[in-house]
């Protein structure tokens, strides 16, 4: 059987949906539904329920899509053991600065039980550069958050977290049940420096354009906004999750759009242990 239509079939199961499958597996979606009719015809049986809100798995689907995914991972661990055997396997995960702990104990976990010869490295970046070194060839593969110039690149969102601003906890709007960017529009701003990503650069100001903002001190990491934010009241926002030391307090935005945390490697120069990571870490975050 065709490991690479049973790859296919199981991104459609997943995503419910051939639109969205095609853009998973970045290819179009005529031949994605070209490969599907051709398993159903090499296997006889109808497996995909279609209708205009999407698809779902027929009884003969559902049997299949659990086969499929025993099918892959098999061949992701014989592939696995095949190059363990050529020599030791490392993974370089790019992440940003403070935030190794995104990858998370269940990533960690299902990683090492599919492939326990792997050795991983973590490589952080500061905020200059949210694609962690993957552009460079410094990593493999990036645990990273977006928005950011996504060209070139293949991403797979794997949560997407409230953004809020950090106050130290006497000021007047800590207690507050949430805010708004105005509420907070005569603070200082910390600025990240000259040469940052311009979407990445214009999200994290609060989705001003440079310059609209008081300027705050430039920042490279999170370590960074926080200590501005406790010495000298700049204004910080920070994902939902980020330790803070006493004295400091975490309240929502409002107005502000959530902080995708994406898993993203380079287009095309992705191996089969990237792809692995991939799934093993969209399954993870489910």
């Amino acid at each position: 059987m065709d490991l690479r239509l049973l790859r296919y079939f199981v991104a459609v199961i997943e995503e419910r949906h051939f639109g969205r499958a095609a853009a998973r597996l970045h290819m179009t979606q005529p031949p994605l539904s070209r490969a599907i009719q051709r398993l159903e015809s090499d296997l006889g049986a109808v497996l995909l329920l279609r209708s205009a809100a999407g698809v779902e798995p027929t009884a003969a689907g559902t049997i299949l899509y659990a086969e499929a995914r025993t099918l892959l991972d098999r061949a992701e661990r014989a592939r696995a053991r095949v190059t363990a055997a050529a020599g030791p396997a490392t993974l370089t995960v790019g992440t940003l600065s403070d935030g190794a702990g995104e990858a998370g104990s269940r990533l960690a976990e299902a990683f090492r039980r599919r492939h326990p010869e792997v050795s991983i490295r973590f490589r952080e970046a500061d905020f200059t550069d949210p694609t962690t070194g993957l552009r460079a060839g410094l990593a493999d593969v990036a645990l990273t958050r977006s928005p950011f110039d996504e060209t070139g690149f293949s991403l797979r969102v794997l949560r997407s977290d409230p953004v809020g601003i950090i106050l130290r906890t006497g000021d007047p709007l800590a207690d507050r049940t949430s805010l708004r960017l105005a509420d907070v529009a005569d603070r200082p701003w910390f600025q990240l420096p000259d040469g940052t990503d311009p979407l990445w650069r214009a999200y994290w100001n609060g989705a001003a354009p440079v310059g609209e903002r008081l300027p705050g001190p430039v920042v490279r990491t999170v370590s960074e906004c926080v200590q501005a934010v406790l010495w000298n009241g700049t204004a910080g926002i920070a994902p939902l999750g980020h330790p803070l030391p006493d004295g400091l307090t975490w309240v929502p935005l409002a107005d502000m759009p959530p902080s995708p945390l994406v898993v993203a490697w380079v287009t095309g120069r992705e191996s089969p242990l990237v792809r692995s990571f991939a799934r093993i870490a969209v399954e993870s975050h489910r």
